[in-house]
């Protein structure tokens, strides 16, 4: 893994930058992530970019120097240009040599279950974690000694109106690469050349989660792994839950 810079990293903290000012983006529980030490940044997955996750890359940046490392769609590794631009950022398709030197140099990983599954969905679903059991994640988090921070929120959900289930359309109609084929619309148009509604965001950042590594969960044990997965869905939800709730209460 390359370390983040040059013309992709520039264009990545402009363009969030606006974006946070245009969604009035407001993280709760930062200080979990400024501590020293790696760990493992577990997010639900708004629709359809995940904007309060690159948000927080930015915000991250500005305080710690680097972006988070985020495991991203395998279509990334597959696509020259865009092969450029995640190498620009740090950012991976998966585990590997990268990421073991990243959390040797006490950087955090970001790594979001649901992916266009959960973020490619209609105006129907909504602020409902949907991860089947994608355990992967979990591997990952034992096999490098990582806290699990769970992370979700408001307004991640109301940027764009889904019109359609992007994630079964795309394999329905067999689109390369395992990309969805999602229609939503924005505060100008259609997805993806439309602005986003300029709907305020708010953050929660939860406590770190470390039962896997006091119980040392052994990674093949499948059981253990769906239990923790239970409980780390959880978390992300309940988190979502009260973002909602305190904007509710304002």
């Amino acid at each position: 893994m390359s370390q983040a810079g040059g013309a992709p990293l520039a264009a990545w903290l402009a363009a969030f930058r606006v974006l946070r000012a245009w969604h009035r983006y407001e993280v709760l529980g930062l200080e979990t992530l400024l501590q020293p030490g790696a760990k493992l940044i577990v997010a639900y997955h708004g629709r359809p970019f995940a904007l309060d996750q690159c948000m927080l890359t930015v915000t991250l940046y500005e305080r710690l120097g680097y972006l988070p490392h985020g495991i991203i769609h395998g279509y990334f590794g597959q696509n020259r240009v865009l092969r450029w631009f995640s190498d620009g950022l740090g950012f991976v398709t998966g585990d590997g040599p990268g990421i073991e030197a990243a959390v040797a140099r006490g950087e955090h990983v970001l790594v979001q279950p649901g992916g266009t599954r959960e973020g490619c969905r209609s105006f129907r679903h909504r602020y409902q974690v949907d991860w089947g059991e994608r355990l992967g994640y979990l591997r990952l988090a034992i096999r490098h000694g990582l806290p699990i921070v769970p992370v979700a929120g408001d307004g991640v959900d109301d940027a764009y109106i889904g019109l359609n289930d992007g994630y079964a359309l795309g394999r329905r109609l067999h689109i390369p690469g395992g990309l969805p084929l999602w229609l939503g619309l924005g505060a100008t148009g259609l997805w993806p050349f439309a602005l986003p509604l300029p709907v305020k965001m708010t953050q929660l950042i939860g406590e770190p989660i470390r039962r896997h590594l006091d119980e040392k969960i052994d990674p093949s044990n499948r059981a253990a792994l769906v239990e923790l997965h239970q409980e780390v869905r959880g978390s992300v939800q309940a988190l979502m839950d009260g973002a909602r709730g305190r904007k509710e209460a304002a």
